[in-house]
């Protein structure tokens, strides 16, 4: 299936993967193609068993134009990724990722946005202008040392005119802080927001992304028009359920905003916050 016109085709593929074509451009966010029971590497020896199979195969992707990734942790880059992703493809990341992946993973095209900062990709006709926005694996002091820092971000799509068509919120691993306002002071008008949810609990119960609560919270604060959860139910440190987030968004009158999109399914965005068609 692929987009044409002023659409974005989204196509999720499990975790926060999810595959992005526009017009002449394919990109793909935080690449895990881990099968069921393989087990996730988190840092300081703390693993997690798949619980999900991925809608789609690594070595079954398209050419990709870029790699979008919220962070270096092995739910969001894994083994499959570092095997079999293109070396030669851009990866737009944090700054901390994109040194890693570069001198030890040979990705040497890994390129590093600090908050704010922009980078554009052109392919045929088309363009997207990335830029990173705040994140926060974490909000106690000690942790946010320990974790890998991570970002959200803006993707907006349109002609190689320069004109901006549509526009698409991929919030990272954050948790919900007052830092987050400010995207919506800078960049009013976004179509959709992927939400990184799950509640995911480590050892010492420490939250490191927002659960259904939070999210929905999230997208009330935003004023995001229309919303598609990921990251709810792919390992067993997400302990929030997608129901969480459902009831929680119900609750403050935004259930009319949530995208029904499954794993395999496509999400077909329009500019201005029309209800993307699902199939």
């Amino acid at each position: 299936m692929a987009a044409s016109d002023d659409t974005l085709d989204l196509q999720f593929i499990g975790t926060a993967t999810v595959l992005l074509r526009y017009g002449d451009l394919t990109l793909l966010t935080d690449p895990n193609f881990l099968h069921r029971g393989e087990r996730a590497h988190l840092g300081y020896g703390l693993t997690s068993p798949r619980s999900t199979e991925p809608a789609l195969d690594v070595t079954d992707l398209p050419p990709l134009d870029a790699v979008v990734l919220s962070h270096l942790h092995g739910d969001h880059w894994d083994r499959a990724a570092r095997r079999h992703l293109d070396r030669s493809v851009p990866v737009v990341t944090t700054p901390h990722a994109a040194r890693r992946l570069s001198t030890w993973q040979g990705f040497h095209r890994a390129g590093g946005l600090r908050t704010w900062e922009s980078c554009t990709f052109q392919q045929g006709g088309s363009q997207v202008r990335i830029t990173a926005l705040p994140g926060r694996h974490s909000l106690h002091p000690v942790l946010r040392r320990l974790l890998p820092p991570v970002m959200g971000s803006l993707l907006e799509f349109g002609p190689r005119s320069g004109t901006v068509g549509t526009r698409l919120y991929v919030s990272g691993d954050t948790l919900l802080y007052d830092g987050l306002d400010e995207i919506a002071r800078r960049f009013p008008g976004t179509d959709l927001a992927v939400l990184h949810l799950g509640g995911t609990r480590l050892p010492g119960g420490f939250v490191v992304t927002m659960d259904g609560a939070q999210g929905a919270e999230l997208a009330r604060r935003l004023g995001f028009p229309r919303i598609l959860p990921v990251h709810y139910d792919d390992y067993p440190v997400f302990r929030s359920p997608l129901a969480d987030f459902r009831t929680a968004a119900e609750r403050l009158g935004l259930g009319d905003r949530l995208v029904q999109c499954a794993r395999g399914q496509h999400a077909l965005v329009t500019p201005h916050g029309g209800r993307p068609a699902v199939r």
